[in-house]
């Protein structure tokens, strides 16, 4: 194999000719009923995409036989993956995988040496130094923009900065920090001196930031004196002040001048992040490191008390998000990039790492994406987004405040993920924001742990409502019957049959807690705890955790189908449902609602709109309202403290809620 960076300027520009590109995707299952899907590629769209590029490169004449390369021959479709898209490896690989120790324990690019920060920022500093790489909206200030050179000399300066505190290739450096270009910065700094980042949310109180930072053992942690959301002042500085007699290992805080308020400074531990890097010359090249070498803890709640850390590499971590961004979301150099997240959700280093992988322009938005209301919408078009990511949640919560008014003709997809969609959120989406089919919504479905994408629509195919599509590139997914059997057209456990780079190399500090809650329960099978189906066209459908699924009446059903049924009614605006033991039933289902503004409902309309699209047997037993719904700060309901609470028990991990007082009212409303 040709270095990438060697081969890429000749390959990755390659444009197919529209009569080419419809020729190799051409045969569509004969049974496809086009009034079934809300959008269908055009012979524009296909001629530029990048998968049909991938697929003309590996001579795979639909996108199916091009998911079979990518399990059945993993070594030719990652090295054209890596040769299209540009990955600037320093050294090859000497085989693609090794599973020697056991599937659980597969590595990838055996031999490879690469960096990071180098494949997503100084790569394009080099070839396209002048254009815009960052740009930040905060809820105070201005906006700020950053080009890619200026973006490579502030991640050099800052590396040098961290190699001075003493941070070495291995130690673990805390991010905790607004979602800004200084957190693409500090991410990048630590990947160019292979130091492991530890992003937390930035909206995290002390006791959750203290348990991250002592799990992890960080040695330095980059925060900020503050920030802004909802309008509020949010004092991050004081917060991790809090959490540092937990975090014994913490030698320095480097602290980012952001609001200009004051904070209390321990001399000798904490510096302003300014001065450190004022006297840096930002001329450290990056450090190529292993391919297997630690990037990333990423913390997700457990059902515990204690969050799972999930442990990713540079190597696989890199190309699994690259492949996504690229040949799932369809990015290009010179997109502009912007998704409603955190650095705490994985999300968040998805869009550093994907999107500048990419050679993307990202636009920071610090603070909540709702606020006002259009803030989301005026964005895209002040910026002239061409990719946004939301998650279902966000789109539910944006509705009742009317129709978007600002011009999104810059758009070219729309990325949805973190939960099951419904359809009439779903279909708003498509009318007001995609203009009725223009443009796909490009829904996926991964996890922390998994690194990237187990499923997603793809550009090759027209997509259905609510559809997670088909298997990503690289992943051998499948769903199983309770016995471990592949069942096709009912509900089973979503499962991948394979490893896959982007999976987590383990749940950090315990790696007994990684086997047994995902490979035990089928061994030799990663079982992510999604209830998903395949529909007779080969679509792929999910419908809401496994672990949260209920039993009523003897037939399962997961929460997500409840929840579509409760939304269905126009008074209920969002709703989470639960299974409560019942001493007849077994288990019965109880809801709890929040309504549109204005909107008046009563028990008895919910439980008869649930009852008229489901069915009398899964009728709730009770409907309860209350004002909002436990969300973490992704915007991801919490179920499993939502039924905790209504126990009576304790709900455990709640770090990632962003409105903990949901739960009280909960309590109440039970």
């Amino acid at each position: 194999m040709n270095r990438p960076n060697e081969t890429a300027a000749s390959v990755s520009h390659l444009r197919f000719s529209s009569a080419k590109i419809r020729a190799l995707m051409s045969q569509e299952p004969s049974h496809h009923d086009t009034g079934d899907f809300t959008w269908a590629p055009s012979a524009a769209q296909l001629e530029e995409a990048n998968v049909a590029r991938l697929a003309a490169l590996l001579e795979c004449k639909t996108y199916e036989a091009l998911h079979r390369v990518s399990i059945e021959e993993p070594d030719r479709f990652w090295r054209g993956v890596a040769t299209d898209l540009g990955i600037p490896l320093s050294h090859d690989w000497s085989a693609v995988r090794d599973e020697s120790r056991g599937v659980e324990w597969t590595t990838w690019f055996v031999g490879a040496h690469l960096n990071i920060a180098d494949a997503c920022v100084h790569r394009w500093a080099r070839e396209r130094p002048d254009d815009e790489a960052a740009v930040w909206v905060p809820e105070k200030g201005d906006r700020r923009s950053l080009s890619w050179a200026e973006l490579s000399r502030e991640v050099k300066r800052t590396a040098e900065a961290l190699r001075a505190l003493g941070v070495e290739e291995g130690d673990a450096v805390g991010i905790f920090l607004p979602m800004a270009p200084e957190a693409a910065i500090a991410s990048h700094a630590c990947a160019h001196i292979g130091a492991v980042q530890v992003p937390i949310f930035s909206g995290f109180a002390g006791p959750a930031v203290s348990s991250r930072l002592a799990d992890a053992h960080a040695k330095v942690v980059i925060t900020a004196d503050a920030s802004y959301r909802r309008g509020r002042l949010v004092a991050m500085k004081a917060a991790l002040d809090e959490a540092l007699p937990g975090a014994p290992t913490v030698e320095h805080v480097v602290v980012w001048r952001r609001a200009g308020v004051n904070c209390p400074m321990t001399s000798g531990r904490d510096v302003w992040w300014d001065e450190i890097v004022a006297d840096e010359p930002g001329a450290l090249e990056a450090t190529q490191v292993e391919s297997e070498a630690p990037y990333l803890i990423a913390y997700t709640s457990g059902t515990t008390g204690r969050p799972k850390g999930a442990l990713h590499v540079q190597g696989g971590f890199l190309l699994s998000i690259v492949r996504e961004t690229a040949y799932q979301a369809d990015l290009r150099a010179g997109d502009r990039v912007l998704f409603a997240t955190d650095m705490g959700w994985i999300m968040g280093p998805w869009t550093v790492v994907g999107a500048m992988g990419c050679g993307a322009m990202v636009v920071f938005i610090e603070g909540a994406p709702d606020r006002p209301p259009d803030r989301v919408w005026t964005i895209v078009e002040h910026e002239r987004v061409t990719m946004l990511g939301v998650s279902p949640t966000l789109v539910r919560a944006l509705i009742p405040h009317g129709d978007p008014e600002a011009d999104l003709s810059s758009l070219r997809s729309v990325v949805t993920t973190g939960e099951p969609w419904n359809r009439g959120p779903y279909d708003w989406l498509d009318e007001h924001v995609c203009g009725s089919g223009r443009i796909p919504i490009v829904n996926c479905s991964g996890g922390t742990e998994v690194g990237a994408c187990f499923l997603s629509v793809t550009v090759l195919r027209p997509t259905k409502p609510c559809s997670v599509g088909f298997p990503a590139l690289g992943e051998d997914m499948d769903v199983f019957d309770d016995e471990g059997r592949p069942v096709r057209g009912e509900v089973g456990e979503l499962v991948c049959k394979h490893a896959w780079p982007g999976m987590t190399r383990g749940l950090w500090g315990d790696p007994e807690r990684y086997v047994e809650t995902y490979w035990s329960r089928f061994p030799g099978v990663w079982t992510h705890g999604d209830w998903a189906s395949v529909d007779e066209d080969g679509y792929w459908f999910l419908h809401g955790r496994s672990d949260d699924t209920l039993n009523i009446a003897g037939k399962r059903i997961g929460p997500a189908e409840l929840e579509s049924a409760a939304v269905s009614h126009p008074a209920v605006a969002e709703a989470a449902a639960i299974g409560m033991p019942h001493e007849v039933k077994g288990e019965v289902a109880w809801l709890y609602c929040v309504l549109a503004p204005g909107a008046e409902a009563t028990e008895d309309d919910v439980a008869g709109a649930v009852a008229q699209e489901l069915g009398k047997a899964f009728a709730p037993d009770r409907v309860l309202f209350v004002s909002a719904l436990p969300k973490t700060r992704s915007a991801k309901i919490v179920r499993r403290a939502v039924r905790a609470r209504a126990l009576g028990h304790d709900p455990g991990d709640l770090s990632t809620l962003e409105n903990p007082e949901a739960l009280e009212e909960i309590a109440r409303a039970t």
